[in-house]
């Protein structure tokens, strides 16, 4: 399953969604533009549309995410999809069974989709490798290599505030080096056009040849490389890298890295401020970032669930459904 392109089907349409790498512009946008019809259903009384109806969608969560499980959950449901939420920690898998076991006794219950978080990259081309042929599955994370639901919905956040791509000039500020959020949008966005993209960290958390992997910008001082930027994208902290060599102490990171309203001075002014959350404040960012007027970061968990959404049901094949009532689901 490391061919990129074997997440399409014979016909060139999403059949599974594992990673950015390989997909094109004009996939990459269809996902937008259909994630925008999405948006309306979470105003209307009865927030759902029949598109996904009889289908199961099963969450395979192996390691904890309540936020993007949430929202996967939620996008299935507003689907009309039957959800099956599976703790893994309890599970058959847990007293010895095999992953393929249980991916075979779920494919025996008629599971539709499968949408995979895993601490080990390539977890989830794993499962799509292994999985019989109706079902599909979606990357909700692995390891340190994609995540591409994430990566789509800040692109959804980002043109909906700036509309054209080919413009902008996008930071990313954090660990880079173990972000598969951060690899991701790298690809989403050099796919999607942006001529300028910067990655911000500190030289331990910058990986080796960052620039000629992903056509990007190194910066190690975070004024220079948000200095004029369009979008700055925070990137969580995780815990255990401050009990390493990788990083001084949460304060030393936040005086060197972490967003205020001085150092976000030196962006545009109508520069908006993301995160992927949870936000870990006063070391990611100050609350009166996270909170001012700049931030979009519970749009991004919004518009999350119509992206998802619309990955769910492409990859489902409901696509041509949507199409024909779209009057209807965007009441």
């Amino acid at each position: 399953m490391s061919d990129p392109n074997s997440q399409l089907d014979a016909q060139g349409k999403l059949k599974h969604f594992l990673t950015i790498e390989g997909l094109n512009r004009g996939l990459l946008t269809e996902i937008l533009d259909y994630a925008e019809g999405f948006l309306g259903v979470a105003r209307q009384a009865v927030k759902k549309v029949p598109l996904c109806r009889g289908r199961v969608v099963a969450n395979l969560f192996f390691e904890n995410s309540t936020r993007t499980r949430t929202t996967f959950e939620l996008a299935a449901k507003r689907l009309s999809a039957d959800v099956l939420n599976l703790n893994i920690s309890t599970s058959a898998t847990a007293k010895g069974e095999t992953l393929l076991d249980t991916l075979r006794n779920l494919e025996a219950m008629q599971v539709d989709m499968f949408v995979v978080r895993h601490a080990q990259s390539g977890a989830a081309h794993f499962i799509a490798a292994h999985a019989a042929p109706h079902v599909s599955v979606i990357n909700a994370g692995d390891g340190r290599h994609a995540h591409p639901t994430q990566a789509m919905l800040d692109m959804f956040t980002i043109r909906r505030h700036k509309g054209d791509f080919s413009r902008l000039r996008v930071a990313i500020v954090g660990d880079i080096l173990h972000s598969r959020v951060a690899r991701s949008q790298m690809l989403a966005l050099k796919a999607l056009g942006v001529p300028d993209v910067r990655v911000i960290a500190p030289r331990t958390l910058m990986p080796a040849q960052v620039e000629e992997a992903f056509g990007v910008s190194a910066y190690h001082d975070l004024r220079e490389g948000v200095r004029d930027a369009d979008v700055v994208i925070m990137l969580r902290i995780q815990h255990e890298r401050m009990n390493s060599a990788l990083l001084p102490s949460e304060h030393e990171y936040f005086q060197l890295f972490g967003l205020t309203e001085k150092r976000l001075a030196t962006a545009r002014p109508d520069a908006i401020v993301m995160h992927p959350g949870p936000i870990n404040r006063g070391v990611e960012m100050d609350s009166q970032v996270a909170d001012g007027p700049r931030s979009v970061i519970l749009e991004q968990v919004s518009n999350g669930i119509a992206v998802r959404m619309a990955v769910m049901s492409m990859c489902l094949g409901a696509q041509n459904l949507h199409t024909q009532g779209q009057g209807e689901f965007n009441g």
